[in-house]
């Protein structure tokens, strides 16, 4: 069986990424508290989805979608453990605001070489990762400052970027479903 054969696993793991991003941000713009909602879907659609979308994408050859989507979805996974495992009887100390810090500086320079590589992909998707790269390194001013104002608009900035990845599977499902385009997505970079 040839790897044509194989559904496109890039709306999986868009999605996964996509609605827990809007949650969490929802959250970073004071509609509401972290509670475990926002936890599940964290560790299952936005950590779990994206893992399988991830190796999915390895076996469509995709070296790009596994890498972005197993890192993230690793993101989710592991940033869902820094809030609850404080939290355990077992293990109470939490991450340093510090190592935070440089946490999303890190998930922010990835995310920027990752955003270089779909410059060849179309606008959409492009969006996507430059939003994400936004978003990362205002998570980590907004934890270096401690200010309320940048926290509440990272949180309006992720809402951007989960809804950007939301429409990009949108697109993707719909355009292959009907074999035209539905949604655009504008045309790949050069």
């Amino acid at each position: 069986m040839g790897n044509d054969n194989l559904a496109n696993p890039a709306p999986l793991g868009l999605m996964g990424f996509g609605m827990t991003t809007v949650l969490l941000n929802i959250h970073n713009a004071g509609f509401y508290p972290l509670d475990t909602m926002i936890l599940a879907m964290g560790f299952f659609y936005g950590g779990l989805a994206q893992v399988i979308a991830g190796i999915m994408e390895f076996r469509k050859g995709n070296t790009f979608g596994t890498v972005a989507f197993t890192s993230y979805g690793l993101f989710w996974q592991s940033l869902v453990f820094l809030l609850i495992i404080p939290q355990t009887p077992l293990w109470a100390t939490a991450a340093s605001n510090s190592a935070m810090i440089m946490y999303f500086i890190c998930w922010g320079a990835f995310t920027l070489c990752m955003f270089i590589g779909t410059l060849k992909a179309n606008r959409g998707t492009q969006f996507v990762f430059l939003s994400l790269t936004i978003l990362f390194f205002l998570l980590a001013i907004g934890d270096a400052t401690g200010s309320a104002l940048i926290k509440t608009i990272t949180g309006w900035e992720g809402i951007v970027c989960g809804l950007s990845a939301w429409y990009v599977a949108v697109a993707e499902i719909l355009n292959e479903k009907f074999e035209r385009t539905v949604l655009p997505l504008g045309e790949a970079g050069a």
